[in-house]
């Protein structure tokens, strides 16, 4: 009994503290968005299914929705953040973080703000496809290691703010998760939660940032967009800047309609970068591959305050805030940029009586 006792006692040691208590009044989950594949024919209940489309006669298939999970503080400060990841992942990026300290979405919940935290279609539990894919176990840690300016593996960059133990890199690349979709979906599923959810704020990451864009211009159930590390990145027609060249293929803007365009000037936008990003002249993958982000980044905040909008670009190095990865919003100093958010959300967005 005494070892019981004496190894839970060395577990919740071992167990960040949170100095906020939540108290939350709701949480739940469900899917958004999707469609419904209806076979032809009429169901036989003495038909074992089977991969003939003939032994799924008069049967249905609902996929390529999203999923949610959801928690609302007792106390609500705010308009509802819904939560959009980026390429390989899920939503459990904003959930939590790699040496098991508060995620992103639970900082902000604990600020009073209602967080809707997706898996886009083809991934996490949202992973019920139309699409027809081949998953094949690709090694690529280290390759990712450097596209997200972790390093250059196995040498860490100096002064890195992600957790480094061997156990928190193996918790970080096993969230990432086989991706089933064609990304056709990831904006439909951004409408569908719009609809759903009513008023938001989009709080989007790398790859998500881009649908963020189209999803922000197209509902205006969408207040406002924080977006970090956003992969692309649209422009008024006859405005978009020279395509960037870089080591990983480079970057250009996408063209839209101005009237479109125009609709982003009408939202608070906050644009999030990290740090080892170089000026000009990378080097590295992972160096180049957001050289040319970061640079485009700053074409588009100019042009939606050009066209009147309320954009702003917050590069973290050069405002003191050090360390950080393309995974910012799960590092040691998470919190330090969750209460940066947090104030630009207080000062734009008043909440709803």
């Amino acid at each position: 009994m005494k070892n019981i006792i004496f190894s839970i006692a060395i577990l919740m040691a071992s167990i960040p503290a949170f100095s906020t208590d939540i108290v939350i009044s709701r949480q739940g989950q469900f899917p958004v968005g999707g469609t419904t594949i209806q076979r032809p024919g009429t169901f036989d209940p003495d038909t074992f299914v089977g991969w003939a489309e003939q032994d799924q006669a008069g049967q249905s298939y609902r996929c390529d929705h999203a999923f949610a999970r959801y928690q609302i503080p007792k106390d609500v400060k705010g308009l509802p953040l819904v939560f959009v990841h980026g390429y390989g992942g899920d939503g459990v990026c904003w959930e939590t973080t790699p040496d098991d300290r508060p995620g992103f979405a639970t900082l902000l919940l604990a600020k009073g703000f209602p967080t809707y935290v997706l898996d886009l279609p083809g991934r996490g539990h949202a992973s019920r496809t139309s699409s027809t894919v081949t998953v094949e176990p690709v090694a690529d840690e280290m390759f990712w290691f450097d596209i997200w300016r972790m390093g250059i593996w196995p040498e860490w960059n100096e002064g890195i703010q992600f957790p480094k133990d061997s156990l928190s890199v193996s918790n970080f690349f096993r969230q990432m998760v086989p991706d089933l979709s064609n990304h056709q979906l990831d904006v439909p599923a951004l409408d569908a939660m719009a609809k759903k959810l009513g008023d938001q704020i989009l709080v989007t990451h790398s790859a998500g940032g881009f649908p963020g864009w189209i999803a922000a211009m197209r509902n205006p159930e969408i207040k406002g967009v924080a977006s970090l590390e956003p992969g692309g990145f649209v422009f008024p027609e006859g405005e978009v800047p020279e395509p960037l060249p870089g080591l990983t293929g480079g970057l250009s803007g996408v063209p839209v309609p101005v009237e479109q365009f125009m609709e982003l000037t009408k939202k608070p936008i906050i644009i999030y970068f990290g740090d080892y990003i170089p000026e000009n002249n990378a080097t590295t993958l992972g160096g180049s591959n957001w050289e040319v982000r970061l640079k485009m980044a700053r074409e588009f905040v100019a042009a939606v305050n050009h066209h009147g909008g309320d954009a702003t670009l917050v590069v973290l190095p050069e405002i003191g805030i050090r360390g950080n990865s393309h995974f910012l919003m799960q590092e040691l100093n998470n919190d330090v940029i969750a209460n940066h958010l947090t104030s630009w959300l207080n000062k734009k967005f008043a909440k709803n009586d």
